[in-house]
């Protein structure tokens, strides 16, 4: 059972979040198909890359809303000027752990609900020990079961531009009250 809880459950194709598809369309050579691989060996070297990607990340980004950068709601982009928000980082960190020799299908950008109801962006890695996420609301790498998020959708391990929705049972309670609102 424990095994089980290390990966998230994933479900079948979900939308793909318009900043997403808007980055997309500025570049394409990053939304494609991808090798689906196993999940990556999670080795001493990998974990270092992790926790280095991770700390440099949110260490050289200053948090800035897109409506502070660019006047717009939603615009996913690399970091600019040292600022960004959630989907910045994310894209930072992806772009660097692929640098590190981590295949794009184990690399895998994540919509979560925040505790207070916000929504949130995070990178999940796929790995032989289970799924982590690398999130620059915490300083800590933490395994998805670890996290007070709930899990929405995650880019698709065999297309980059694709989506898929993940059942996250863990807050099935929580889910329950919420949605009675």
């Amino acid at each position: 059972m424990a095994q089980a809880q290390a990966f998230m459950p994933t479900a079948g194709l979900s939308t793909q979040p318009v900043g997403h598809y808007e980055f997309c369309q500025q570049k394409p050579d990053e939304c494609g198909k991808t090798i689906a691989h196993r999940p990556v060996e999670l080795t001493r070297k990998l974990w270092a890359a992790m926790v280095d990607v991770n700390n440099v990340v949110n260490t050289m980004v200053t948090p800035r809303t897109d409506m502070e950068m660019w006047g717009v709601e939603e615009r996913w982009s690399y970091p600019v000027n040292g600022y960004g928000d959630c989907e910045d980082y994310v894209l930072e960190k992806r772009k660097r752990l692929l640098k590190a020799g981590v295949p794009a299908s184990n690399l895998l950008i994540t919509v979560v609900r925040q505790p207070n109801g916000d929504g949130h962006a995070v990178l999940t890695v796929n790995t032989s020990m289970g799924d982590f996420v690398l999130d620059n609301l915490e300083p800590r790498i933490l395994t998805w079961a670890e996290t007070e998020y709930t899990y929405l959708k995650r880019q698709s391990a065999k297309h980059a531009g694709m989506w898929v929705g993940i059942e996250d049972g863990r807050n099935v309670l929580v889910g329950s009250v919420s949605g009675s609102r």
